[in-house]
């Protein structure tokens, strides 16, 4: 996969996303804090099988994540080993990613969706975004008004859409380029 420069801003945004604690490495720990934080945003207790599941869940994602991106075998990821496991092809085509992403989003839809409709209201985008991913309140509203429907609610099926487009789409002004917010 060939990184472009539109493509790398992206990632090192991403890349900050995992970040939880700002060292300028993803860890373990960043992985387990973050789970941490979305399940206690959503008020379940460690041994609610949302929350199991959520956080089965995440390790597995981290544990894939390490297992291609970790060169050095240090038990952390920096942004350069980040970066160089994308260009050599940690997500070839939009069938590969779904296959690894679409369990991870389930599982945060059945933290976050509260009511079990598959659509998020504007309150659960803004507080799954913001414990799992430290996503500015300003950006996860603008992110959710710019993908909900008429009612004013984001489906499963847009937002994993946003999220294909946020990994494979070159046009700045495609919807899920901003699902992180500003790049800079």
């Amino acid at each position: 996969m060939e990184i472009t420069a539109f493509l790398d801003r992206k990632l090192a945004r991403r890349f900050r996303t995992y970040d939880s604690d700002g060292d300028g490495f993803i860890e373990r720990e960043d992985f387990t804090q973050a789970g941490e934080r979305t399940t206690k945003a959503f008020g379940l207790a460690g041994d609610d099988p949302k929350a199991v599941r959520f956080h089965t869940t995440l390790i597995g994602l981290w544990d894939q994540l390490s297992s291609v991106t970790d060169q050095d075998h240090d038990g952390r990821i920096s942004l350069d080993e980040y970066k160089k496991a994308f260009a050599n092809g940690l997500l070839e085509t939009p069938e590969s990613f779904d296959e690894g992403y679409v369990p991870f989003l389930d599982a945060v839809m059945a933290i976050a969706d509260e009511d079990g409709d598959g659509r998020l209201t504007l309150e659960e985008h803004v507080t799954w975004t913001g414990a799992l991913m430290n996503l500015s309140e300003g950006d996860a509203r603008g992110i959710h008004d710019l993908l909900s429907d008429e009612d004013g609610l984001l489906s499963t099926q847009a937002l994993l859409d946003a999220i294909r487009e946020f990994y494979f789409s070159e046009d700045p002004a495609a919807a899920g380029n901003w699902l992180l917010g500003s790049l800079d």
